[in-house]
């Protein structure tokens, strides 16, 4: 990771990629299991949960 990191940094200060924008699968709250399997299957980042 370190390695990419001045590529990353340059990028944002650049505005060709927001790191804000981290959220890739929405579920409701009561699948937060499903939200925490596809985070470890590698098939979200990250998931927002909804109530």
């Amino acid at each position: 990771m370190r390695r990419h990191l001045p590529d990353l940094i340059e990028r944002v200060l650049s505005g060709r990629i927001e790191p804000g924008r981290v959220f890739d699968l929405t579920l409701p709250l009561e699948r937060v299991a499903e939200g925490y399997r596809a985070m470890d299957e590698r098939r979200a980042i990250k998931t927002l949960l909804k109530p």
